[in-house]
Order: structure tokens, then C-alpha cells, then sequence
């Protein structure tokens, strides 16, 4: 039966006080929160130098760049254009003979509706070359994944496990990239540092704090090979979180005012104000604490910053920190920058990688008859619920 809307808004217009004292105690920590931004930045560099000395424990973000109050302590890109023939003429200047890479995955979850706990793991990539004969590579990789895979440990779900084994081919296929890009470069002539690799999220694990010791260490082990790879062979990494509700500069900030804690404000949304298309905050080390505990050599080597890309709240761009020691920060940036503009407002490579690995509703039903038929084959009593042959006589 279709939804009824007019039930819909019934129930938001009877719970409308609910959304109305949310905004107005969201909208008086904003304020709150803006109020210690601007003292922050306003501050004499040799006094918030004292300050961040002088602490102790987590402050959530140390900054690396001199922040300047004549620009509300944001970095202005001063980037604007007439027409789109313009920025690509722009884009041009930045990513051409620059390699992007992005990896994206893929599942397709254990059903209840087979006798047989199965599911089907892809991830898929795209290696753009930007060079004027328009090079490019996309593939894909896929698992399945057997009874022995999602039952071997009845303590955690089924999803758990196909989630790990997503992460875990998806960060392989990365490090596996940056390790060889060197001798590709060399293979072709190329510039060894003219590589960008982009990892889809976060590199903060913050998830996995909650995850129990048995999942939670394979997910750090495995960020942190990354992460090792891309400072020993110098290849540019970053991790692109579109959609950011972390509170590291939120964290700092209640630290300096000794301001109240409020799960509704987040970075991107105290900043968001201050930016115009191509701004950034000043690079930060991330000192969130927490799972960055267990990054061993790495706990203090993630820097971030904002970059507002679209319309909506800035992006989050997460970088090991030899790049900024290798002074390759503002370059790498502009790269992303670029292919923003080539996606219009998400990054094209990402974007391409998301289209290739995703499973549509007609693989998933390629993979059920080639399951179906395989078992069939080889003897094994794979039956479907009633239920089941039921959804796909009437679909």
C-alpha cells in the first residue's frame, strides 16, 4: 500500500515543538561556539602558541598553519570564474598528467530467505590519467563469502563480516596501488609525485572504538599499512568525507572557552558560515584521542582541514602529515579542488569508482540464479523461502 503523506504531515505538524526547541538550542551554541572561534583567531600567535603548550590531555585539533583574523581565520582561494570554460581551463593547469585513484565497494548481505548463509563482496576502481590522449582504467574485484566466513564466530552479525571484508578489499586495492605507482611512473615517464589517491571516508577510524577487540584491530592494522605505504613511497593520500560530523576544531574550542558539550554541533557546521566555493580552514593535526590511541607511529601523523566544494557544509579532507612536511599540502589540495569542479561538487574519481563497484538490483539477481543454478550442480541443498519466489513472480 502506498504511504499515506497526509498522515506524514499530521504527525511532523503535532511533534512540530519538538523540531522548533531542537534549532533554538542548537542556534544558542552556535553562537556560543562562533563567539570562542573568532577569540581564537584573533589571538597573537605567540599567545595561542603559550596556550596549546601549556595543555594537557586531548584538544582535538592542533593547528600546523598560522591562522590570520583579517579572514576569520579561513584561507581564502580567491577563485572564481565567468563560465565552466574557465574553471576547466583551471582544472586543466592542476590535474593534467596528475593520476587519480579511487576504490569504491559494494554487498550483497546474507539473505534470510537462503538455507545457506552466503554473500557477494566488489569493489571497484577508477585510475584516471588526466593526460590528452584520456587514459583511464576501471575494473572490478569480487568475493564471495562461505558459511566459514559468516558463522566462524556467531558473537558478531553477519553484516559485521561483510562489512570488514568490503574495508579490507578496498584498503588493500589502495595499498596495493601506492606501491606499485612508483614504477608505473617511472615505467611511463612520469613524475613519481604526480599521483592522487583518495581513500572514501574518514581516516580516523572513529567506528571502530566501538567495535570489540577481534574487529576493531584488523580495521587499524589495516588503515595504518595504508597509511605507512603512502609516506614510504611519497604517494599523496586523502580521505574525502563529504558529509563530516566530526568535532575536532568543536573540541578545541570548548577546551579555550570552557564552553557546555552539544552532540549537534560539529565542524562543518560552525564553519560553514565563513566560506565561500575553494576556501579552507588552516591544516590541523587531528589529536581526537580515543582510536587514534592505538595508531602506534601514526597517532599524531593525521592532519585535516575544510574545503568547502558545493553548496552544502565543507568537506572534510583528512592527509598523513608528510605532506605537509614535504610541503605538498596546498598542491594536493588544489588537485582535489579540481576534481570537485570535474564532478561538479564531488570528487569525480571517487565518484566514477562509487558507479563502478555498485551492485544494481539485476546483479543481485544474476548472482541468486547463478547461485541457485551452481548449487543445483553440485548437489548442495540450497533452498529459497516461499517468501522469496513469491517477491519474484510479482516483481
Amino acid at each position: 500500500m502506498t504511504i499515506k503523506s497526509s498522515q506524514i504531515q499530521a504527525v511532523l505538524s503535532s511533534k512540530r515543538a519538538d523540531f522548533a526547541s531542537f534549532n533554538e538550542s542548537t542556534s544558542s551554541y552556535l553562537d556560543q561556539y562562533r563567539q570562542a572561534w573568532d577569540e581564537w583567531v584573533r589571538l597573537k600567535r605567540r599567545d595561542r602558541a603559550q596556550w596549546l603548550q601549556a595543555q594537557d590531555g586531548v584538544l582535538g585539533a592542533k593547528p600546523l598553519e598560522p591562522i590570520s583574523a583579517q579572514e576569520s581565520g579561513i584561507l581564502r582561494s580567491h577563485l572564481a570564474w565567468e563560465n565552466r570554460e574557465q574553471s576547466l581551463a583551471w582544472v586543466e593547469t592542476h590535474l593534467t598528467g596528475v593520476t587519480t585513484f579511487a576504490v569504491d565497494g559494494s554487498q550483497v548481505f546474507p539473505q534470510k530467505d537462503f538455507s545457506i548463509p552466503i554473500g557477494l563482496v566488489q569493489i571497484g576502481w577508477f585510475e584516471n590519467h588526466h593526460s590528452l590522449a584520456g587514459t583511464y582504467e576501471k575494473d572490478i574485484l569480487l568475493d564471495v563469502m562461505t558459511p566459514k566466513d559468516l558463522v566462524a564466530d556467531r558473537s558478531q552479525p553477519m553484516d559485521r563480516w561483510m562489512n570488514m571484508r568490503r574495508f579490507s578489499m578496498e584498503v588493500q586495492r589502495l595499498t596495493d596501488y601506492i606501491k606499485t605507482a612508483k614504477d608505473r611512473a617511472l615505467q611511463q615517464d612520469r613524475d613519481p609525485e604526480k599521483c592522487l589517491v583518495f581513500f572514501d571516508g574518514s581516516l580516523v577510524l572513529s567506528f571502530a572504538a566501538m567495535l570489540d577487540d577481534n574487529i576493531r584491530g584488523p580495521y587499524v592494522e589495516q588503515v595504518l599499512t595504508l597509511l605507512a605505504a603512502s609516506e614510504k613511497h611519497q604517494v599523496p593520500l586523502v580521505g574525502y568525507v563529504d558529509t563530516a560530523e566530526s568535532n575536532d576544531v568543536v573540541t578545541l574550542l570548548r577546551t579555550f572557552r570552557d564552553l557546555d558539550k552539544s552532540r549537534a554541533i560539529h565542524d562543518a557546521k560552525l564553519l560553514n558560515p565563513l566560506m565561500r566555493w575553494g576556501d579552507r580552514t588552516p591544516i590541523m593535526t587531528c589529536d581526537r584521542g580515543g582510536i587514534l590511541s592505538e595508531y602506534r607511529e601514526m597517532c599524531d601523523r593525521l592532519t585535516f582541514t575544510y574545503l568547502k566544494t558545493n553548496t552544502s557544509y565543507p568537506a572534510r579532507l583528512d592527509m598523513p602529515k608528510w605532506i605537509w612536511e614535504a610541503d605538498l599540502a596546498e598542491t594536493v589540495i588544489n588537485q582535489v579542488r579540481a576534481e570537485v569542479i570535474v564532478g561538479n561538487g564531488y570528487p569525480y574519481a571517487i565518484e566514477t569508482a562509487d558507479q563502478t563497484a555498485v551492485l544494481q538490483s539485476r546483479d543481485r539477481q544474476i548472482f541468486y540464479r547463478i547461485l541457485q543454478d551452481w548449487a543445483e550442480r553440485e548437489n548442495l541443498p540450497l533452498r529459497l523461502s516461499q517468501k522469496m519466489m513469491s517477491k519474484a513472480r510479482r516483481r
